[in-house]
């Protein structure tokens, strides 16, 4: 084999963490085209009675999602829940500051969990609660009219609004980014963890057994970065399930090969939070150990929203404006895959993730209003992540070609993880960073049970900008490899130049 081979051994004795489901999940936030003409569009052809588009339901139980967040991000921080109940048409129209947007309210928390049950028993509610311009009182308020049977006003509130069963919430993320001067109500994180302790700590009177988010860094860039979680753990550390991590990548001065590589970064920015909730676990003299909860990644190009925002008409509080409507390419689609690959080779701690967002919004699904809606390129590794990418991922410590990058030095070529399901069988994902040349690779597999390769799909084309678009809504696609061979306990393949593949072996 050429001295460009990559390689790296399997054994069932060495593995990372059982995959949490939760890992799967997505992010519907009141923001652009996300909720109206997105998921909810009473007028289309194919709306059913609740208004929720079929087209788009049908894509996004392909997609696989899990836990789907909710209303926001930034929209979060200004969000009033009692808004979005009862009926319709006697919900109040609110400005929106977070998105310069103007709310009508006609989507809200009854018709979020309706849709939930919709995409089936897999969907599972995460709701975010306003602690930027709100606080305990109304958090308290929320809790009782979602999750309290019967009995109380604000539980026969919800009943009356024709919701008898409780919604059974369990996941709630205190507050939004709250490191961030954007956000609305923006704190320090003395001021913050204060105010995510005291809301726990009376929300788990209600339900001892609900699991609670606190706001982590923004990005690993914040200057806060790691001094804001340390000082926010030490004052929720017993109260919280979890901490929270947003990261987006986008290429920066034309620098591919860094782009390219933003899972390196990824990578950093969870180990580096993991050492700092176990720091902070150390000195409090603790067993427990914080997860994380990567409840907004994605690739975003930031700056056409920045360019947006500078050219926005003061005056101007549009209705679901057509916001950060990013049309992906091959290139996006295999960053997007290796962030994947990264949240699924730190699935010990990493145990909830949700892509932001799910539909028009930086998102794997489009729709045009009263017209089609199409997969993104970005579509089809999430959806064959969360098919495939159930149960133990095995440990990976790749030998590969490396080349130089501006941001990260030098990085790996490869970049891959595996899983191991219920049934034997394994699934490598993997990922060719390169941009010029395919990446042999030779995977030695111990004490595995595997005899044959089931399928390998790579998601690459010869014009790495190629995209799914209204015009050419199926231009990208995953297509079958041939070639690839599992014999005498090695398998090896060959992976296209800048590709995501999914190699599956029984």
């Amino acid at each position: 084999m050429s001295t460009r081979t990559a390689r790296f051994t399997l054994d069932p004795a060495f593995t990372v963490g059982e995959v949490d489901p939760r890992l799967f999940g997505s992010f519907v936030e009141h923001l652009g085209r996300c909720v109206y003409t997105g998921i909810f569009e009473p007028d289309h052809p194919t709306a059913d009675e609740d208004g929720i588009r079929q087209d788009v339901l049908g894509l996004v139980r392909e997609l696989g999602v899990t836990a789907i967040r909710y209303p926001g991000g930034n929209f979060v921080s200004g969000y009033r829940w009692e808004d979005s109940v009862g009926p319709a048409e006697s919900r109040p129209r609110r400005l929106d500051l977070a998105w310069r947007s103007t709310e009508t309210n006609r989507f809200g928390l009854s018709e979020y969990i309706a849709f939930l049950k919709k995409v089936g028993p897999q969907a599972e509610p995460m709701m975010a609660i306003n602690l930027g311009t709100r606080g305990v009182a109304e958090t308290l308020q929320l809790q009782e009219y979602a999750n309290h049977p019967a009995g109380t006003a604000l539980s026969e509130q919800r009943i009356a609004h024709g919701d008898k069963e409780p919604f059974g919430i369990k996941v709630w993320c205190l507050g939004n980014e709250m490191d961030g001067p954007w956000q609305t109500g923006h704190k320090t994180a003395e001021e913050y963890g204060r105010i995510a302790a005291e809301t726990a700590r009376a929300m788990r009177q209600i339900d001892a057994d609900v699991e609670l988010v606190a706001c982590g860094s923004s990005s690993q860039a914040m200057p806060t970065f790691a001094a804001w979680e340390a000082t926010v753990l030490q004052e929720t550390y017993d109260l919280v399930d979890y901490i929270s991590l947003h990261a987006y990548y986008q290429p920066l001065d034309g620098d591919l090969d860094s782009f390219i590589a933003s899972a390196v970064d990824m990578e950093s920015f969870i180990e580096n939070v993991v050492a700092t909730a176990d720091h902070v676990g150390a000195r409090l003299k603790s067993k427990k150990k914080i997860n994380l909860s990567f409840d907004e990644w994605n690739v975003w190009y930031t700056a056409d929203w920045e360019e947006h925002t500078k050219n926005a008409d003061p005056a101007d509080w549009p209705e679901a404006p057509r916001l950060l409507e990013d049309n992906y390419s091959v290139m996006d689609a295999v960053v997007f895959g290796s962030l994947l690959i990264a949240l699924l080779r730190h699935a010990d701690r990493v145990t909830v993730a949700c892509l932001a967002q799910l539909v028009n919004v930086i998102a794997p699904i489009m729709t045009e209003p009263g017209g089609p809606a199409w997969r993104q390129t970005t579509f089809f590794p999430f959806a064959q992540a969360s098919k495939y990418g159930r149960g133990q991922v095995l440990d990976v410590r790749v030998d590969s070609p490396t080349h130089e990058t501006k941001q990260y030095g030098e990085a790996d070529l490869l970049h891959a993880t595996a899983v191991r399901g219920e049934d034997g069988s394994v699934t490598v994902f993997a990922v060719n960073r390169s941009r010029t040349e395919s990446l042999p690779l030779q995977v030695g597999l111990n004490g595995l049970d595997l005899t044959s390769v089931v399928e390998h799909s790579a998601l690459a084309d010869a014009d790495p900008d190629a995209r799914n678009t209204l015009a050419d809504p199926e231009r990208v696609a995953p297509h079958r490899v041939e070639g690839t061979a599992l014999q005498d306990g090695t398998l090896t393949a060959v992976l296209e130049p800048l590709s995501w593949n999914v190699i599956r072996l029984a």
